[in-house]
């Protein structure tokens, strides 16, 4: 199968792909301009790498052209940012998403697998696990963004018959996700840990996450191309809660030192918990997630040793 993906060079999006490689598909990778390919290919795998801007219908038209399936893992803003500027998280994500979607239809592509956001599109829950009938209040403008791009995505299967699959993911970690963007607990907090760096906790540190290892993230991805059931929405978690103070604890236990821990007032926007069901991917996907909390930790810290050893 012929796949673009756009932002397939990212944390996430190199993963996917790697792991698509695997099962034989053929990939276009579409990257800002003056990305560099995150390894080298074999001659043995099929990749093409454009780079280009998401914004721009003439890039995007070329980058789907003859494609089958389109995995659409981009997003220009964080959520603890997104509220600084909605105006510019609408413009590049969710206009730009229109975009790609017009180009679809020109081009006759029939699928699109999408990377939303479980753990913003939700708001405070209601009740636990949050499965994917749970009430969406996000309270951050990179929530709303996802929510409406699900929303269009729904629209554009009933009217154009592009199949669309939602991946509500969880809090990915692992191997090359980007500490400098600061985003994901896990990642910031490793990176200051092996470095004997004090850690910021807003809050008690009782904030509850669902964490999820970025293979198991990916292999959901795999599935989802595959996919062509009915359903169209679904969560991809872990399924286990685990609070910062818990995080910190395990960390502690794999790094084998003591963290130090600054504790911050809370911030508003952080809901207090957040755990995904992730029972309909399992049945409909049958998508299990294989890598622990823990182990994934142990094998992100290999990763960022080999990195720093470099």
């Amino acid at each position: 199968m012929k796949i673009a993906i756009f932002g397939g060079g990212g944390f996430i999006g190199s993963t996917i792909a790697d792991r698509l490689l695997k099962d034989g598909h053929e990939l276009r990778i579409f990257e800002r301009p003056r990305v560099e390919a995150y390894r080298q290919f074999s001659d043995g795998e099929r990749v093409e790498w454009l780079t280009g801007d998401l914004m721009s219908v003439h890039d995007v038209s070329t980058a789907i052209d003859g494609v089958e399936v389109v995995l659409h893992l981009v997003s220009t803003t964080l959520p603890k940012s997104s509220n600084d500027d909605p105006i510019y998280d609408v413009q590049s994500n969710l206009v730009a998403t229109l975009q790609l979607l017009n180009a679809m239809v020109a081009k006759h592509v029939r699928k699109i697998v999408f990377i939303s956001s479980g753990g913003t599109v939700y708001g405070n829950p209601t009740y636990l696990p949050i499965d994917e009938n749970h009430p969406t209040e996000p309270q951050v403008s990179y929530g709303i963004t996802k929510l409406a791009i699900e929303k269009y995505l729904l629209m554009y299967q009933h009217l154009h018959g592009i199949k669309a699959n939602i991946l509500r993911v969880a809090n990915p970690f692992g191997e090359r996700q980007r500490i400098e963007t600061a985003q994901g607990a896990v990642g910031v907090f490793l990176s200051k840990a092996i470095q004997h760096q004090p850690l910021e906790i807003w809050g008690d540190g009782s904030v509850t996450r669902d964490y999820l290892y970025v293979s198991d993230v990916a292999e959901a991805f795999a599935r989802a191309v595959d996919y062509d059931g009915a359903k169209s929405v679904f969560n991809i978690s872990s399924g286990v809660g685990t609070s910062l103070n818990e995080l910190i604890d395990i960390l502690e236990r794999v790094l084998g030192h003591e963290v130090v821990r600054h504790y911050r007032p809370g911030r508003p926007f952080d809901v207090p918990v957040s755990v995904l069901d992730n029972s309909l991917a399992r049945q409909e996907l049958r998508w299990v997630p294989q890598v622990t909390l823990e182990e994934g930790i142990v094998k992100t810290v290999d990763w960022m040793r080999k990195v720093s050893n470099k």
